[in-house]
């Protein structure tokens, strides 16, 4: 079996459960700012680290204390589930004074993601798209070093290594959009189902 079949197989295997937590992400763009801060939280503590374990922190029975508490309590909240998890504090704390702003955020998926590089520390263009994927924004790619490893097997990238700058990101990002309408996938289903491909399960 090659890669294309491997991954057409795989969307398949998990198209209902790929569609039913899009239209979950979907429900969240309408919700409070508070609950989307807890999703920009998650988003910036999940790089190099398992989302799962994050997500035992980053959760609504912990949200007064992600709003609220100090930078030390965050630390060692964060200690055991993520990697850096200093600067992650250090970030998450630094993000509070943009919580209204997140009910703001432009409609067009490229200004609200350029917007969010710009503004939010420990958010780069993965992180920034992992976000507006989560919180209901459509047309948009998670590249990780996965989803590359994967797609460089498809022959969609020459290399297999992450972007260097912005510039990369959305070039690499068209070559995805274009894989995506090759096997006639949504490219947010084509998303989950390469994550799905890596953890064995549609998370986040």
């Amino acid at each position: 079996m090659d890669i294309e079949e491997e991954i057409l197989l795989n969307y398949r295997k998990n198209k209902k459960k790929i569609r039913k937590r899009l239209m979950e992400f979907s429900k969240f763009k309408n919700t409070n700012p508070e609950k989307k801060f807890l999703e920009l939280c998650f988003c910036i503590c999940t790089p190099q680290s398992q989302a799962k374990k994050v997500a035992e922190v980053i959760n609504e029975q912990n949200i007064d204390v992600i709003i609220n508490g100090s930078r030390e309590i965050i630390e060692e909240k964060l200690r055991s589930k993520t990697r850096f998890h200093k600067n992650k504090a250090r970030y998450i704390v630094d993000a509070r004074k943009h919580i209204s702003n997140l009910n703001k955020l432009h409609e067009d998926t490229s200004i609200a993601r350029a917007w969010l590089v710009d503004n939010i520390k420990g958010l780069g263009y993965k992180e920034a798209s992992h976000f507006l994927r989560n919180i209901g924004y459509r047309d948009i790619c998670i590249i990780d070093r996965h989803v590359i490893h994967v797609l460089h097997l498809a022959k969609v990238f020459d290399e297999n290594r992450p972007p260097k700058n912005p510039k990369e990101y959305l070039l690499m990002e068209e070559k995805i959009k274009d894989f995506a309408k090759k096997l006639n996938i949504g490219i947010d289903e084509l998303d989950l189902t390469l994550w799905s491909m890596r953890t064995g399960f549609v998370f986040k």
